[in-house]
Formats: structure tokens, sequence, C-alpha cells
């Protein structure tokens, strides 16, 4: 019956806290950031019938061209969680092997899961920044592989992984696994700080890599349900096509259109979001650096996301437990690290959703709940 394991991260849509450190995304977009008064009498026109199985072509077209690819290679699906679960679901039988990490954003593993796929487990650790080895992928494969999956930048550390590793891994697999595909979730490559630049897509690196992503962590709009899947081999991108038809038929051609009108701005409303994470991960460096007594952390490279650990010399698993005990006392949520695999005492720490001066404030009760503890642990 537990086909899908319960996890609470599924908190995180329901009540909100008075002061959300947990979720990873940015602000939402509102209707109005995204039409203009013109555009309000073709969306009144608009029949509400099915899409097509592969999406939108001129949503496609846009979305090809933020990737260097031909529109033909985009797969528009219902969300990226659903991209991640057509891929797992064409590509793994029941005993084929997939190979990924831990930590990682649960519901990426449960698709493996789901589908009967022996998974392979690298772990990764704060100790080390998260920072992913060719080599420890490598020594996971086997004939058996059909499917590494991984993310760049990850959930929940943010950390990303360079293309040199990424063609390491390609390598690897070429020689040991030659069947197998890398699917990479890059749902927060361009969330980066501010005039940093932005890493490419890993989707050119080899007919082999797929690439998925949504339009829910980089640009402010989860509610549309709007993702991709991106492969070069045609045999898979038509699989993918087939996969979604006999699941969803089509997405809704409804948020294909404001889709197409959130992409057609997507430089203005990814740009002010880059300026609003610097000012975040700015709070976020400082008051890490307060608390360094305390606490400790793993820099992000992209994403409104980090990692942050409570020292495992200052306090134990019972001073970790009145943390979170305190953090509710506080109207403060924190993304518990067990939801990602993880160690309690690490917590994912989101810096994108909330003003400033709420960030400010939710900082503000975050120390308090770590000094709670500290002066218990003196």
């Amino acid at each position: 019956m537990a086909r899908f394991p319960k996890n609470d991260i599924i908190s995180l849509i329901g009540e909100m806290p008075r002061y959300d450190l947990g979720e990873s995304v940015g602000p939402d977009l509102r209707l109005s950031d995204v039409l203009d008064r013109s555009a309000q009498p073709s969306f009144g026109e608009m029949a509400l019938g099915y899409g097509t199985a592969q999406g939108d072509p001129r949503l496609r077209t846009l979305i090809a061209d933020a990737h260097g690819v031909s529109t033909d290679d985009v797969v528009v699906t219902m969300g990226g969680m659903h991209a991640l679960f057509l891929v797992a679901f064409v590509l793994c039988e029941r005993g084929d092997e997939a190979v990924t990490v831990s930590p990682m954003f649960p519901l990426a593993r449960n698709t493996l899961d789901a589908v009967g796929a022996t998974i392979r487990t690298v772990s990764l650790s704060f100790d080390r920044g998260y920072q992913l080895d060719a080599t420890d992928i490598g020594r996971h494969l086997s004939e058996r592989t059909r499917l590494v999956s991984l993310a760049s930048p990850q959930n929940p550390s943010g950390v990303a992984s360079s293309p040199k590793i990424i063609r390491d891994i390609v390598a690897l697999m070429e020689e040991r696994c030659p069947e197998a595909y890398l699917l990479l979730d890059e749902t927060y490559r361009e969330a980066a700080y501010g005039d940093d630049a932005v890493a490419p897509s890993a989707v050119g690196l080899s007919h082999r890599v797929v690439s998925c992503a949504s339009l829910s962590k980089c640009h402010g709009a989860p509610g549309l349900r709007l993702g991709w899947a991106i492969t070069r081999d045609a045999a898979l991108k038509e699989q993918l096509v087939v996969g979604k038809f006999n699941t969803v038929i089509s997405c809704s051609p409804v948020d294909e259109a404001l889709a197409l009108h959130v992409l057609e701005r997507r430089d203005h409303i990814i740009g002010e979001r880059r300026r609003r994470l610097a000012e975040g991960l700015a709070l976020t460096a400082d008051w890490v650096r307060e608390h360094d007594a305390f606490v400790e952390w793993v820099r992000p490279d992209a994403g409104a996301l980090c990692c942050v650990r409570l020292k495992p010399s200052l306090f134990d698993n019972g001073a970790v437990d009145r943390f979170y005990a305190g953090l509710a006392r506080e109207g403060v949520r924190v993304a518990n690290g067990i939801w990602f695999g993880d160690e309690a005492r690490v917590f994912r720490l989101g810096f994108g959703l909330l003003s400033k001066a709420d960030l400010e404030a939710a900082l503000t009760h975050l120390s308090a709940a770590v000094h709670r503890i500290s002066h218990a642990a003196v």
C-alpha cells in the first residue's frame, strides 16, 4: 500500500508559519506580473481543449533556445516531477539499477523506488562540501545500470557539479553502461546570484544526457505546474511523448499559454530574482559568520537554498530535538535534513522567499533558537 513513502517534506505545501525558511523558492509571480491588458482578450477567447502531447511549439522553442538545442528536443511536462517520473518510468524496469546520491530531493528518489529500480546510492557529506566525485559514481555503475539521476545544483545544498565532473561521469557511463542515460535535474541552474555567470546546461554534452527543470524555482511560477524534459536522443524523446500521453494526455493549454508569457519576460523576471537572491545570500552569510561558534554551512553555488549544520562538537541529538521545538515556538520553519537523507542537525535554509525585512526577522528568531540550546550546552 505504501508505494510512495511518507516524508514530512509534504508540510512545505501545508500551513505556512510566520517565517518560512524551509522553502527553496522565491516569491510567487502574480498574473499581473506577466499579463498586460493587451493579453486579456486573447485569454478570453482561448478554447479549453487539449494541448499537444509534446507541448506547444512556441513554448518548446523558448525552452530550447535557453538550452542550445532544437525545438524538437523538448517535451513539455506537468512540472519537473512529471519529467523525473517519465524518465524513470521509461528507462527502468523492475530489477534494473539506478545510481543516485544522498542527500537528495526525496521525491526524485521516490520515483526510482516506484518503478522498481534497484538504487545504488553515493553518499555525499557536509564535511566534503557535498562535492560529487565521478569516481564514486563509477564504482556503482554496472551492465545493469539504466539511469544515473543527479541534480546540479543539488537540493538541499545548492552545490553544483562542474562540466568536467559531468563529462567524466558520461565517459565512465559510456565505458561501463553504454545503454544508460544521465538524468540531470537543472531546476536551480539559472538561479544565480546577482551578476554571477549562469552555468551552461549539460544537455549538450552527450545524447545520453537528459535535462529537466520547471518554472517553479527560478521563475516563481510553481502553480503553473509546467516543466520539461530535454533529450537529443530521438528514440527516448518519442517514448517520453508517448509516456506523457498515456499518463496525462497533454498539459493544460492555459498553463502553456501563461508559461509562454513568463518565458517571454524571462530576462526581467529572473534578473530581478537574481538580485534578490544575492541580497538573501549575503544576509545568510553574515548570519552564519555571526554564529560560527555554534553553526557551520556549505556555501551554495546557485539557488535560494543552502545547508547549515549545528556543530556536532557542541550539540547532541537531544539538543537538536530541542532546537526544532524552539523553532516552532519562534514561528520559524526550516527543512530538516532527515527529509533529504541527511542528519537532523543539518537543515536546509531557504533565503529567497521572504522579503529583506522578514528574512532579517526570521534570522533573528533563528538566532534565539540557537542561543537557547547553546546556553543549555554550556
